[in-house]
C-alpha cells in the first residue's frame, strides 16, 4: 500500500508539473504574439509588388516638399553611399524650384556582398559578378500641380582596360617588328583602367527606387517602437 501510493503521488506531481509548464509556455507564446502585433514594422509597407510597373517620371499627389525630400534622401542611402550633390526642391506661393539628387559612381554589387542592394538578383547582379560594374543614380523633383514630378535614372557602366585579367601576353613582350622598343623597368601587373563604357540604364532599380519612394510617401506608417522599448515600458500600450 504504500508504495502504491508514493508512485501515485509521483505520478500526479508530474502531471502537475506538465501542466504548469504547457500553460507557462502558451503564456510567453501569446504574450509574444501580441507583443509583435502591437510592434510596427522597420520597414514602411509598399502597397505595390515587383509586377507592378510605374511610369518615369511619376508623380506623387502631395504638396509636403520636405516630407518627399525626407523620403527620396532615406530611400536613396539605401542603395547609395554617398551623394555627389543635393538641390531642394522649392513649392510655395512665390516659386517653383526643380529638386536634384546626383550619387557618386559607385561598383555595383556582386554575389559575394549579399548585403549589398544596389545591384538586383538575377541578371543584374550576374552581370555585375562577372564584370566590373558601377552605377550613379540620377534624380530629379519637379513641382507639378498634382504634387510632384520624380524621374529616375540609373546609370549603369562597364570598366575599360587595356588588356583582360588573364591574358596570356606579358608586359615585357619582345617585338620584332621594327618599332622602337623602350625597356620599362617596372612591369605591369593588373590591367589599366582606361574609362568607363556607358551601358543601358538599370530600369529594374529605377523601378525599385520609384516603388519605395512612392510606398513611403503614400502609405505611412506611424513611427516604428523597439520590442525592448515595449518590454521596458511602463506604460505598455
Amino acid at each position: 500500500m504504500p508504495s502504491f501510493s508514493l508512485a501515485y503521488s509521483r505520478q500526479t506531481l508530474a502531471s502537475l508539473l506538465a501542466f504548469a509548464l504547457g500553460a507557462a509556455a502558451v503564456g510567453v507564446t501569446g504574450t509574444g504574439c501580441n507583443l509583435m502585433e502591437r510592434t510596427t514594422l522597420s520597414v514602411p509597407s509598399i502597397p505595390l509588388n515587383k509586377k507592378t510597373i510605374l511610369s518615369n517620371p511619376l508623380v506623387i499627389p502631395t504638396q509636403d516638399s520636405e516630407f518627399l525630400w525626407n523620403q527620396i534622401i532615406d530611400t536613396i542611402e539605401d542603395y547609395f553611399d554617398r551623394n555627389r550633390s543635393e538641390i531642394r526642391p522649392v513649392r510655395d506661393g512665390v516659386q517653383w524650384i526643380e529638386g536634384r539628387i546626383e550619387t557618386y559612381p559607385q561598383i555595383s554589387a556582386t554575389y559575394l556582398e549579399p548585403w549589398r542592394k544596389d545591384a538586383l538578383d538575377g541578371y543584374q547582379r550576374l552581370q555585375s559578378s562577372l564584370q566590373t560594374m558601377r552605377r550613379t543614380a540620377i534624380i530629379r523633383i519637379t513641382p507639378v500641380n498634382e504634387g510632384f514630378s520624380v524621374a529616375i535614372e540609373v546609370i549603369k557602366e562597364i570598366e575599360d582596360v587595356n588588356r583582360s585579367q588573364l591574358s596570356s601576353d606579358g608586359a615585357a613582350s619582345t617585338r620584332h617588328d621594327g618599332s622602337i622598343v623602350r625597356t620599362d623597368p617596372n612591369l605591369l601587373g593588373a590591367p589599366i583602367t582606361q574609362g568607363w563604357i556607358r551601358q543601358e540604364n538599370d530600369t529594374d532599380l529605377e523601378q525599385r527606387l520609384l516603388r519605395e519612394i512612392l510606398g513611403r510617401s503614400t502609405n505611412v506608417r506611424p513611427p516604428r517602437t523597439r520590442v525592448m522599448d515595449r518590454i521596458f515600458s511602463s506604460n505598455p500600450r
